[in-house]
């Protein structure tokens, strides 16, 4: 089996990371800098910023804080939120990130995938998908932009591999039912997803324990699994859950 990743998502509002639940009801947790910094220094995989109301907002993402982000860590640093150019992309990887991800802007625009990944490389281009129990779906899940809050026609599944079609070389997978809740992952979904498409998927959404973690990365035959409250809010350290995980049977990887 391959090592699990361990992945860190700060949500960024005003320049500061906040969390909430079902996208909805958000804190300020504190200054994404310094959470970036320490949790490189415990020996994260990988982080995840998403600037989560530019798009709402309708503009681009904030280079500056990226860049001080990016400064502070020697990790793979993907950036989502208000990407929605080819120029976006350049200078949000120039401020520092490995990866950009596109979320509601490649349902709004799906050529800047292939557009990004002609230009920068599969590696580069990461689809960030919100999706929601729908029995009205074919695959049972539907589709949602602009942090959760508009529906889209789009079926998951169809979706996901559609993307990957384009150019998309990774999923971040992110279950709105089962967001901030604390209460596990959404394991149908995230299986579903893994099993139909050749990208590596990462895991999002309701991670609350490491047997959490445990489940999605074994079950939900995820490659990673994406964590913000468990570590932000519920005292846990990521070489606890790499414990854990190795007790569990799981290989992670170590700095």
């Amino acid at each position: 089996m391959l090592k699990k990743r361990i992945i860190i998502c700060l949500d960024v509002k005003d320049g500061r990371t906040t969390k909430g639940v079902k996208f909805k009801n958000n804190l300020d947790i504190g200054d994404p800098v310094e959470m970036a910094k320490e949790y490189y220094k415990q020996g994260v995989d990988e982080l995840v910023f998403y600037d989560i109301m530019a798009s709402a907002s309708g503009r681009g993402p904030i280079l500056d804080l990226i860049s001080r982000v990016a400064s502070q860590v020697f990790i793979p640093f993907c950036v989502g939120g208000g990407i929605g150019s080819l120029e976006d992309i350049r200078s949000t990887i120039l401020a520092g990130a490995e990866k950009v991800s596109l979320n509601s802007q490649a349902v709004k625009n799906p050529s800047l995938i292939s557009e990004g990944a002609r230009v920068f490389g599969n590696q580069c281009m990461v689809l960030g998908m919100d999706a929601a129990r729908d029995p009205s779906m074919p695959s049972g899940y539907r589709v949602y932009i602009n942090g959760g809050r508009v529906a889209t026609e789009l079926d998951a599944l169809d979706w996901a591999k559609h993307a990957v079609e384009l150019g998309a070389g990774e999923i971040v997978l992110n279950s709105i039912d089962a967001d901030g809740t604390k209460a596990g992952y959404e394991i149908p979904l995230t299986k579903m997803i893994s099993e139909a498409v050749s990208v590596p998927v990462i895991a999002s959404g309701g991670g609350g324990t490491p047997e959490h973690l445990v489940q999605v990365l074994t079950e939900g035959k995820a490659d990673a699994a994406l964590i913000a409250s468990m570590v932000h809010v519920d005292g846990y350290t990521v070489p606890g859950i790499k414990s854990d995980l190795e007790k569990a049977g799981v290989p992670v990887r170590h700095a």
